[in-house]
């Protein structure tokens, strides 16, 4: 392998969705850088980030076509797409497609919110991780 592709794995990125002064919001992507370390011995070493707070999670499952109007997130979370397909959209009009493996951090959680859709045929499932604010 090159350096180039070990520089890759040495970072993860994921989708976050941000509330603005005015109430609006946008979508926003953000980078975690992670180091080679020997995490769990005797395996070998592998990519780890930093530590985040979380403390519980749960699980979203959405009917076909279910369609989440405009609304603010209920809590800072992250959202793991495990199945299904989805579309969010902030207030200026960015709609991004979501496939499994997708990961979004929640931060809306005043002003006008965001719109969730299933797009897929059928259910769509999230593990969710609530996380406090910064």
């Amino acid at each position: 392998m090159t350096n180039s592709i070990y520089s890759d794995l040495a970072q993860v990125t994921y989708h976050r969705i941000y509330v603005d002064s005015h109430g609006d919001s946008h979508f926003d992507v953000v980078t975690v850088e992670q180091s080679l370390i020997q995490a769990a011995p005797p395996a070998a070493p592998f990519y780890v980030s930093e530590d985040g707070p979380a403390v519980k999670y749960r699980f979203y499952t959405f009917e076909p076509g279910w369609i989440g109007e405009l609304h603010p997130a209920p809590t800072r979370q992250f959202l793991a797409l495990m199945s299904g397909a989805v579309e969010m959209e902030t207030t200026d009009g960015t709609v991004r497609r979501l496939t499994p493996g997708d990961l979004i951090l929640l931060e809306d959680t005043s002003g006008k919110g965001h719109v969730t859709r299933n797009i897929g045929d059928g259910f769509c499932t999230f593990f969710v991780v609530p996380v406090p604010s910064d």
